[in-house]
């Protein structure tokens, strides 16, 4: 459900097909997200799931599965 929640996110910001995207698709290598996507991403998401994302873990998110995972411990 989380995953669905996110993909869906990112493929709008990106415009990218949301079945291309599996929990290993990388942000910035393989869905070509720059620093900008990544940072509307994680607001867009913090305001979503009601979270608020730590800077430093911002670094850490590097796949769409380390997202996923970020919110399912931070709800």
């Amino acid at each position: 459900m989380v995953f669905d929640m996110v993909a869906g996110q990112i493929a709008k910001q990106l415009k990218v097909d949301v079945a291309t995207i599996t929990p290993d698709s990388r942000l910035v290598e393989d869905l070509k997200a720059d620093s900008a996507n990544v940072m509307v991403m994680i607001m867009d998401l913090e305001d979503q799931f009601n979270i608020m994302v730590d800077d430093t873990a911002i670094n850490n998110l590097k796949t769409v599965g380390d997202v996923v995972k970020y919110i399912e411990a931070h709800q």
